[in-house]
């Protein structure tokens, strides 16, 4: 216990500058006698730390000070080492330089634990290179220029000063202050092209709105009831919570969650085809009913010529 109470003045007094023993104390929920046994093992394991006087009086370490890796344990400098190879797997961390050099210095073999990678499938490199930008923009405060698609397809040139990066659900979002509408916007990453990082610089902002269903990003929903083909387990398990799923008698599933409403969640139901059947509601399933006969419509002609290139669909031949 007192190995991880050393650590933690160290971090204080790093952060403040100083504290006295009293507050040292009361942060710590441990007698004066015992932060000023604290301060001795400190000392005496060659830590600069001194007692001053007067105003600014208090516990402080001498200018300068760095902290060293003898004062971290293994399970700490592993920690570390994960931590920095898991900003090396999302593209924070480009290269590995970093992580090779912490290896180095703690003598430690660093353990290939983890890769992600946040880009479409068939994605050139094109994602990874937005997040570069982006990190370096915000860690540097330096103003964003982008092309942002709207909902209905346009585009418009955005200004904004960039806060934070979020994943939500199965997207990566930009929280920023939008210089066009004087107030905090959060920018899906896939509507954002031709980013631009300029020159100018920002100052610090608060924390932007969360994302929990409170912030700029709150989208409504319905609860809904469908019935799936048990062809598309797979993609049930995959798609929703294991304790809204039912399995039922004959093989399907049945499935009772919230779901956003409008064109979106009506679309993403009809990705299944003929192997989903919404139950609940009835405003949703007659939606997803009147946008199956548009569907049907567009194809009552599937054997006629294509318009574009004029080929038509062979019948497939049967093998032997």
């Amino acid at each position: 216990m007192q190995s991880g109470r050393l650590f933690e003045i160290l971090y204080i007094l790093l952060e403040r500058g100083g504290a006295t023993v009293g507050e040292l104390a009361g942060q710590l929920e441990v007698s004066e006698r015992t932060i000023r046994r604290d301060i001795d093992a400190l000392s005496a394991a060659g830590v600069p730390v001194y007692a001053a006087r007067g105003r600014r009086g208090g516990v402080r370490l001498l200018d300068g000070f760095v902290l060293s890796k003898s004062l971290l344990s293994a399970r700490e400098q592993d920690e570390i080492l994960y931590a920095l190879q898991s900003l090396r797997a999302t593209g924070a961390e480009q290269g590995g330089a970093l992580l090779t050099r912490l290896s180095a210095l703690f003598r430690r073999d660093t353990v290939d634990w983890i890769d992600a990678d946040f880009s479409d499938w068939g994605d050139t490199g094109e994602r990874r290179a937005l997040f570069e930008q982006l990190k370096a923009a915000i860690l540097e405060r330096r103003v964003l220029s982008f092309d942002y698609f709207g909902q209905n397809g346009q585009a418009a040139r955005r200004t904004a000063e960039p806060v934070k990066l979020r994943f939500k659900g199965i997207s990566w979002y930009l929280q920023a202050w939008c210089r066009e509408r004087q107030a905090f916007r959060t920018f899906k990453l896939s509507r954002m092209e031709h980013v631009a990082v300029l020159d100018e610089h920002f100052a610090p902002h608060a924390a932007p709105p969360s994302l929990d269903g409170t912030g700029t990003v709150s989208v409504p929903t319905t609860r809904i009831v469908v019935r799936f083909s048990p062809a598309v387990a797979f993609r049930v398990y995959d798609e929703f919570e294991r304790a809204r799923i039912q399995p039922q008698p004959d093989g399907s599933l049945l499935v009772r969650t919230e779901w956003p409403v409008g064109a979106w969640g009506a679309g993403y139901l009809l990705s299944y085809g003929a192997q989903a059947e919404i139950l609940h509601p009835p405003a949703l399933r007659r939606h997803v009913f009147e946008e199956a006969k548009k569907i049907a419509a567009l194809y009552q002609n599937a054997d006629a010529p294509c318009p574009v290139c004029g080929s038509t669909m062979e019948p497939s031949k049967p093998k032997g």
